[in-house]
C-alpha cells in the first residue's frame, strides 16, 4: 500500500502542476495549489526516506 501512496503524492504533485500552468488561474488559487502540490512531494519525499531507512535495516540483517 506505501507504493500506492507514494505514487499517488507524486500524481497529486504532476496535477497541481498542471493546473498552475492555467493562464486563467488567479493569484489566490495558484498559491492554495503550490502549497497542495508542496505538501503532496514533501510527503513523497518522507515515503522514500522511510523506505531507504528500511532498505539499510534489511541489508544489515542480511549480513549477519
Amino acid at each position: 500500500m506505501k507504493g500506492l501512496d507514494f505514487e499517488k503524492r507524486v500524481e497529486e504533485a504532476k496535477e497541481m502542476l498542471k493546473k498552475l500552468s492555467d493562464p486563467e488561474i488567479t493569484l489566490k488559487e495558484s498559491v492554495e495549489l503550490y502549497k497542495r502540490g508542496m505538501k503532496a512531494l514533501k510527503e513523497a519525499q518522507k515515503m522514500l526516506e522511510e523506505a531507504k531507512v528500511e532498505i539499510e535495516q534489511i541489508k544489515k540483517e542480511s549480513e549477519n
